[in-house]
């Protein structure tokens, strides 16, 4: 909260109101826009596979979740036999308020550039569109999403059972597999913004289209995160954490009830949490043309517009992919995602230092590419070693 105008003349009780209102506010929209999702991904994957999909709890099946979500409260909780009584309970609630603590951070509104500094004003204070703005914001989301597979995992091992633990151990695997290459992608953000700080981040951008740093940035970075977000989110086509064709159900096997249900709402909560993380970091966050003046309503339209457009790819890669074996995953993963974005960093770095110090590009450029063509061998002669490895164990079995 350290970043916030609202803060800066000390804090007295309308400061105090005002804060409680945005958390109040942010918590409404999240669990309102769950609801959401969950009906237009039903609905939008019956329209791709010529279904009717939900039609009738409500106009067009809006009420459809609601009645699920109702069902919910009232079927039976139950707790296996050889569970862990503490960790079993706990793990649910840690899925679900990481990815509300995630969007905490997120700058939802707001007027940049131009001379705003992206300050609204309520009650007669300047205040930021967002719940906080630390100066370490961009950490937070990183350990956020970290923490956030401590859910899964514990759910998996406390449940005494075996596809939940197998589905735990996966999680685990893929979650490392793809947290550097989502961290690296980060990285390349937070270089050109100068600026942990995701209020920092969204005004670096302000300006125009060019200044986006999807495209400041040469779209590799955005490809990466997009695809490792995907992953970090069990989404297919990675979602083998759950692979009900192999585990049941995965890590949630065992849960019931309002636990499940707890589940099922961090997984969609999730979705929307980090649509809103990749709008900030590489398309503007709520940046966009104001009409008519309007200088409070239209930057929130133009984000709620952006993250909608994210929404609609992920259930659209739901929709289209099929879900990848597990050596496919870590192939992607470790062999492609993340020597590309590590190289990619590099060039970026070296180009922020070249503009920051003057160097002459010749030799700036010159010595990177030496250092991309050892490398590029080093990985090559790893990867076929490793290789070779592998199917000597496959002849062998």
């Amino acid at each position: 909260m350290t970043g916030d105008p609202l803060f800066i003349d000390g804090v007295d009780l309308v400061d105090i109101g005002i804060m409680a209102a945005k958390v109040l506010v942010a918590f409404t929209f999240l669990l309102v826009a769950t609801m959401f999702m969950v009906w237009f991904e039903r609905k939008l994957i019956s329209d791709m596979q010529n279904r009717i999909g939900p039609n009738v709890a409500g106009p067009w099946g809006l009420l459809q979740t609601f009645a699920d979500g109702v069902k919910f409260f009232f079927k039976e909780d139950l707790r296996p036999e050889n569970a862990d009584p503490l960790v079993f309970r706990l793990a649910p609630y840690i899925a679900a308020v990481t990815a509300f603590l995630s969007f905490a951070v997120v700058p939802i509104g707001g007027s940049f550039g131009s001379g705003s500094s992206g300050t609204v004003t309520i009650f007669g204070r300047e205040t930021y569109l967002q719940v906080a703005d630390p100066p370490i914001g961009i950490l937070l989301l990183l350990a956020m999403s970290s923490i956030a597979v401590y859910g899964v995992m514990l759910a998996g091992w406390a449940s005494g059972s075996k596809y939940p633990l197998i589905g735990s151990v996966r999680a685990s695997a893929q979650a490392i597999s793809y947290e550097a290459a989502l961290g690296m992608a980060t990285v390349v953000v937070v270089i050109l913004a100068g600026t942990l700080s995701t209020h920092g981040i969204v005004a670096a951008q302000a300006g125009g289209i060019t200044r986006w740093f999807v495209l400041s940035s040469g779209v590799v970075p955005f490809i990466v995160f997009l695809i490792a977000a995907t992953a970090e989110l069990n989404r297919p086509p990675f979602d083998l954490v759950e692979a009900e064709q192999e585990l049941v159900g995965g890590f949630h096997t065992e849960y019931s009830s309002i636990r499940f249900a707890l589940f099922f709402l961090a997984e969609f909560m999730n979705v929307i949490t980090m649509s809103a993380i990749m709008v900030t970091l590489f398309f503007g966050g709520p940046a966009g043309p104001i009409l008519f003046g309007m200088t409070w309503f239209w930057p929130t339209v133009w984000f709620l517009l952006k993250v909608l457009a994210f929404l609609f790819v992920f259930v659209w890669f739901r929709a289209t992919l099929p879900r990848l074996r597990y050596d496919q995953l870590m192939h992607l993963g470790w062999k492609l995602l993340i020597p590309l974005i590590l190289f990619w960093l590099m060039f970026i770095s070296l180009k922020e230092l070249r503009a920051a110090n003057d160097w002459n590009w010749i030799a700036t450029y010159g010595a990177a590419f030496i250092a991309l063509a050892i490398g590029t061998a080093l990985l090559l002669a790893g990867l076929r070693a490793g290789d070779r490895a592998f199917q000597d164990e496959l002849e062998e079995a």
